[in-house]
Formats: structure tokens, sequence, C-alpha cells
């Protein structure tokens, strides 16, 4: 099979991931920090160790700041939410996933506004209309860093600037980019990243992360066991384990420990390089395609390697089955959780048939997805 759907999940993954997991689950998958026998010391060690590989990733000076969650959306409720009080004000784009919008969404019933500031037609955000957005109540800024529909890039180094300068909160959701684009929290004024650890960090299902800012205090949303401060019937304050209640997924935890070690040893640039040689190589063929319609940048430097097309007016359901069913390629059509996003590319009802490249594509797929589309286009 030919596998484009990296925007949902990242397959495969690298061996080493495979091996990490199998790993934890054969030889100390104990309780960590829950006892002091070597298996609960071994996984432990396993999970800071993960803890420090993430921090040097996005230039985290301390790693308890980093907040293990079981994916991308358990992370922006917890920033979301956690974060504002009745009265108090966010600003968001249009070019959300609903792990975003939803959140925000719920919390009107709480007295809590929202603003949502309109992309242009390709995604990209205006930054002067989100600083016009800001209330002298505006207390949280939630933006993407790239569209999971189209790819579009978002200046996030601005949007912190803009932040930091009002004195608001900024909260990053890196689903699209973590791994493969250089983040860096100091320099872009970051108070809180939130990324799913199955995506661009090649780590398995069921892990996320959510970076917090040494000294801001967000407000949990369960308590539980942390194996830290047993005795008090209270949730303890200590940072990681006040957001961390109950068992950790120690093995996905391993496993994507072992996929940020595999990013750091490759090197993020790298990575990069070749989803966008990729993501290039796939837009210049696209032209041979008769009837074909992309949206978002055609730019790949202003776009993660995510490509949405229709081919004309067909269905991107049907697309996408006949892809899978006739030529063995994997997509992903429709609304792919973000309506207001097709909202504002204008697709909100043919959806879209979105190709998504990841760093073990090659070439060779590309052509062969090209050829099919040609194929599918002469024969509808």
């Amino acid at each position: 099979m030919i596998y484009l759907d990296n925007a949902a999940t990242t397959f495969p993954k690298p061996e080493s991931v495979y091996n990490a997991i199998s790993d934890c689950m054969k030889n100390y998958c104990a309780n960590p920090g829950r006892a002091g026998h070597k298996l609960s010391m071994r996984a432990a060690r396993e999970i800071y160790d993960a803890r420090e590989n993430i921090a040097k990733l996005f230039n985290i000076d301390n790693p308890m700041n980093i907040i293990f969650t079981s994916n991308a959306t358990d992370s922006l409720n917890l920033a979301i939410k956690g974060s504002v009080n009745e009265n108090d004000h966010i600003i968001t784009t249009s070019m959300e996933h609903n792990s975003v919008i939803r959140p925000i969404k719920a919390l009107e019933a709480y007295g809590v506004e929202n603003t949502v500031v309109n992309c242009d037609e390709h995604g990209f955000l205006n930054v002067k209309e989100l600083e016009k957005a800001i209330k002298p109540n505006t207390k949280l800024i939630v933006t993407t860093h790239a569209s999971n529909v189209c790819g579009t890039l978002v200046d996030i180094k601005k949007v912190g600037e803009i932040a930091k300068k009002h004195n608001i909160l900024y909260l990053v959701d890196a689903s699209q980019t973590a791994g493969v684009y250089n983040i860096d929290i100091k320099e872009m004024n970051i108070d809180m990243l939130a990324a799913p650890g199955h995506k661009c960090l090649f780590g398995p299902q069921g892990t996320g992360i959510l970076y917090i800012k040494e000294g801001l205090n967000i407000n949990i949303l369960k308590e539980g066991g942390t194996g830290s401060k047993s005795e008090d019937l209270f949730q303890p304050n200590l940072v990681p384990d006040k957001y961390e209640s109950g068992t950790h997924n120690t093995p996905g935890i391993a496993g994507l420990n072992a996929g940020v070690k595999f990013i750091l040893e490759e090197g993020i640039d790298k990575i990069r390089e070749h989803e966008e040689d990729l993501c290039q190589y796939m837009m210049d063929r696209l032209n041979e395609v008769p009837n074909v319609i992309i949206y978002g940048p055609n730019n790949v430097k202003e776009k993660a390697a995510v490509i949405a097309l229709n081919l004309g007016n067909m269905d991107s359901g049907e697309v996408t089955f006949l892809l899978d069913s006739q030529y063995d390629i994997a997509v992903r059509s429709g609304i792919h959780c973000s309506p207001l996003a097709h909202m504002t590319l204008g697709t909100l009802e043919q959806g879209v048939v979105r190709f998504s490249l990841g760093y073990f594509n090659t070439k060779e797929e590309i052509d062969k997805v090209i050829n099919a589309l040609k194929e599918i286009v002469n024969n509808n």
C-alpha cells in the first residue's frame, strides 16, 4: 500500500519505535513512580528520558514542564479550559481543528467569550486582524501552526510577539508540525504547546504532550493517583504530577521517546527538506492531471506537506474510495474535523481529497499517485 494519510497518523514508524514499545512491554512495564523496585524505577527513568529528549526538540529548559497526555485533543482541552475563567476572552482562527474550536465553543456556556479571526481563501492568517480582535479581557490566543486540511503555515513567531506585547497567553497547536519544523518556545514566545505523539513525532497512538511555561498555573481537569504526596487528600501542586493523574502509558511513551530520538539523530532540517522536496514534486506533477483543483498555498515554503485537492466536481469520498480499492493508495477525504477551515477554503459541501506526505514516502510513490488520478479523471 502507498500510505499518504500521515496528517492523521504517521505510518510506518521507525523500527526503533516498535522495538522500544516491545522492549518496555516485555522487560520493564511496571507502574512508574509507584514503587521503589527495579522495574518501577526503570519505567520512571524511561519517562524522564522522554521528557528530556522532547525538551531538546523545543528548547525547553525544564523537562518537568512537559505533560504527557493521551493525544493532542487531550492536551488542547487541558490548555484551553485550564487557562481561562468566566468573563475571559479567547481569540482563535478559522483554520482550526475541532479539537480547538469545540472546547472554545463549549466554554461559552461558562461565560467565556471568543472571537474567530477569518483567514483568507488560501488559509493565511493576517496577524494585524488578529491583533485588532484583542479586547481588555482577552486571556488566551490559540492558533494552529499548520492547517491539517491544506497545510497553510501560521507565522507563530509573529503571533507570539503580539501575545507577549499585550500580556496574553499563547497556545500553539503543533499537531502537523512538531518534529518537522523548528519550534523554539523561547524565541517564539509560546506559553503552551500541544502536540500528538502519533504524527510527526513518530510515536504510537495514545500519546500526546503539552508544554506549560515555567510558573504558569493551569487549572487541572482531573484528580487522582500521582505516586507523590499520597498521604494528602488533595491533588499535589507538583509539576508535572498535578496534571498526570493515573498510570502513565509507559509503552507508548517509550515508543514516543524512540521517535523523538530518531528525529534528533536524523536532524529536523533533513526531515523537513525531504517533505518539502516531495511536496514540491507532487505539486509540479499535479499540473498533468486534468480538472484538478488545489487548495491552499502553491509555495511549499508556506505550507506543511499536506495537499488538498478535488477532481472537478467528483465527490471527494468517491475519489478516495477508488484510490483505495483500485490502486491501494490510502488518503483521506471529507471535512477532516475542520468545518471552519473548509468554510474558509470554500469546500464545506464537497470536502477535499487530502494527501499528507511523510518522511518515508518516495517520489516513485507520487508517480503512481499521479497516474492513478489521471486514470480516475479519464474514467469518470
